[in-house]
């Protein structure tokens, strides 16, 4: 080989793009999850949900999310509280998220004027009645799982991640596809133990709101038992002033004041 043409080929390999592998997985994922959990010092949105069954059957319900950072260690409090329709209005979901151990979850029943704490075990069962589970309202803690960069392209990182305790969850892994611009999860397919697909999220639209990407549209479809559940958010909006103490089982209870109208 012509030595100024090996000289040529050095010069190409230093100064080309910096590739996926400066970034490893758990990079990728630190990042996917700030996107996804973390955007300002906390947020709100209206949310509406319409879950069909696998006999076309749909229902529909209407929520407000709440959401704030609690500190650096990215502690964090959600608050959900259901406005339609009738027979789940005023039913809340309430989390202290804790990334250092298991997540603290109540759900209030006002049929039962009831607070229920929501075990550990719980996490992964359906969210009222819909396809997402609990866990998928305040997110998956990304310490559980053992994460693979597994390839990317222009335009996602393509993981794989295998859960740490497999007794724990109904999956035997999961593959996401992150967005290399945004680092939102876009398309996330949960597998069993046969290489089945058996559940996804697939996010159809993201707006940017106050420089943050955000989900406004995804989807949730249940390949075992069939139906999907659609999620779309709007009137979402990031650091506002919203009390720490408004994160409580008395606002759960009394859902009342500027927040919670929509």
């Amino acid at each position: 080989m012509n030595v100024k043409f090996s000289i040529f080929l050095v010069a190409l390999f230093i100064l080309a793009p910096s590739s996926a592998s400066d970034l490893s997985a758990s990079d990728i994922v630190n990042k996917a999850n700030t996107a996804s959990y973390y955007a300002g010092n906390n947020g709100r949105s209206d949310a509406r949900m319409r879950i069909v069954d696998s006999q076309g059957r749909a229902q529909l319900r209407q929520f407000v999310i709440l959401r704030s950072n609690r500190n650096e260690n990215a502690e964090q409090d959600f608050l959900v509280v259901f406005s339609r329709p009738s027979d789940v209005k005023n039913t809340g979901f309430l989390v202290h998220k804790k990334p250092q151990s298991d997540d603290d979850r109540w759900l209030y029943l006002p049929a039962l004027d009831l607070v229920k704490r929501v075990s550990a075990g719980d996490k992964r069962t359906s969210f009222v009645g819909s396809h997402y589970y609990y866990e998928d309202v305040s997110g998956r803690n990304v310490e559980l799982d053992q994460h693979e960069l597994i390839s990317s392209d222009e335009q996602f990182y393509n993981l794989k991640h295998t859960p740490k305790d497999l007794s724990s969850v109904e999956f035997a892994y999961y593959t996401t596809k992150v967005n290399k611009t945004s680092f939102l999860p876009m398309h996330i397919q949960y597998f069993d133990n046969a290489n089945t697909l058996i559940r996804e999220i697939e996010v159809l639209e993201v707006t940017d709101v106050k420089g943050y990407p955000t989900v406004v549209e995804s989807k949730i479809t249940d390949h075992r038992l069939g139906g999907f559940t659609l999620m779309q958010f709007r009137n979402m909006d990031y650091n506002l002033e919203i009390e720490q103490s408004i994160f409580s089982e008395r606002t759960m209870k009394n859902p009342t004041g500027k927040w919670f109208s929509n």
